[in-house]
């Protein structure tokens, strides 16, 4: 596994949840779009054990239905667990990402020593 991907583990969940909230979708668009918000080191391979377990977990629900090229596609839908679910992750990301952005700018305060630690 590399380190972006290993790094990755933890937000691919809320990304998927964000993508899928805007319409049903299938597992190889999912990855496309991924791809072009910059996600270039995901393979398919990656995303379906995650749909799995979102489903699994009552996150998305998955409906087949045909295709005109090949077999069945599995399209994949927000469920309201994964409408609330997906609310915390953004409220989670928010925080951590500005936290992360002060560490990377020094824009930590010293002066008050470590707060929450």
């Amino acid at each position: 596994m590399s380190d972006t991907t290993q790094m990755l583990k933890g937000i691919l969940d809320g990304c998927l949840l964000a993508i899928i909230k805007e319409g049903e979708i299938y597992g190889y668009e999912l990855a496309a779009k991924l791809e072009s918000y910059g996600f270039h080191s995901l393979s398919e391979g990656t995303i379906y054990p995650l749909l799995l377990r979102m489903q699994k977990e009552g996150l998305i629900s998955a409906t087949l239905r045909k295709s005109t090229a090949g077999p069945k596609r599995k399209y994949y839908t927000l469920t309201e667990k994964g409408e609330q679910e997906l609310e915390l992750f953004i409220g989670r990301w928010e925080q951590v990402s500005s936290s992360v952005d002060n560490v990377l700018n020094k824009k930590g305060d010293m002066k008050n020593g470590l707060k929450g630690v």
